[in-house]
């Protein structure tokens, strides 16, 4: 129940704020009645600043059942800053994944072409060019693996409607957990998927603003010995 979902605010200024959206909740409800994520902020930041139609500029989205990091525009000024930062390259996005399956290779690069098939809601991905179909690039590198599955830390070049659960799905690696793209019988309870990365400008300090997050899906428990390594020596070449 979504209405039970709360959203951790992980930082703030006057410009923008950075949240970990829980799974289960949307981004933005096609239907008034639903509960929300930017309904939930708006509603946060009008109670506790007075603010009586707070401004909340929408960067870039997750899907539903994803969790992870997102970052909101409190003002036009910045959300034309950080739309520019995606478009550049600059607002980075990475994701951790658990697959149904182990790729010959250890990393890679996946270049599809994904149509929206809106009546049964999902992405139809071809190898080659097709009519109404736009050119899907991911990279992947797998962290560990552990029988039929493994890890892995997924980046997107393109911002396509279900990209990373398609384009996996279409090389024969589902996500753990899609009962949309995977197999049913295989699958986890949800959808093992985080935005576990972030970084981008922040104007206000004039510095890189980086973050983090540990996902929340039981899927991801029988990897945390090497998730931590991973992390840890991310962290300190990034220093």
């Amino acid at each position: 129940m979504t209405e039970h979902i709360t959203t951790e605010i992980l930082y703030q200024n006057t410009e923008l704020l950075v949240c970990r959206k829980p799974a289960g909740l949307a981004v933005q409800a096609a239907a008034g009645y639903q509960t929300d994520l930017v309904s939930e902020l708006k509603n946060r930041i009008s109670r506790e600043h007075g603010q009586k139609s707070p401004y909340l500029g929408l960067i870039h989205r997750l899907d539903q059942p994803v969790e992870g990091l997102l970052v909101f525009a409190l003002t036009k000024a910045a959300a034309a800053d950080l739309s520019r930062q995606l478009t550049e390259g600059r607002l980075q996005k990475k994701y951790l994944a658990v697959l149904d399956g182990i790729p010959d290779n250890r990393e890679g690069a996946l270049v599809h072409y994904l149509r929206k098939d809106g009546r049964n809601s999902r992405a139809v991905v071809t190898d080659g060019p097709q009519a109404g179909a736009k050119r899907a690039e991911l990279s992947y590198r797998t962290v560990a693996r552990r029988e039929r599955q493994c890890l892995a830390e997924i980046a997107i070049d393109t911002g396509r409607f279900h990209q990373i659960r398609a384009q996996m799905a279409h090389t024969g690696y589902p996500l753990a957990g899609d009962r949309k793209y995977g197999v049913p019988e295989r699958t986890a309870d949800s959808l093992a998927l985080c935005a576990h990365r972030l970084s981008f400008y922040d104007r206000v300090s004039g510095q890189e603003r980086r973050f983090s997050v540990w996902p929340q899906n039981p899927a991801f428990s029988a990897f945390r010995a090497e998730m931590e390594a991973f992390l840890s020596a991310e962290e300190n070449c990034s220093r």
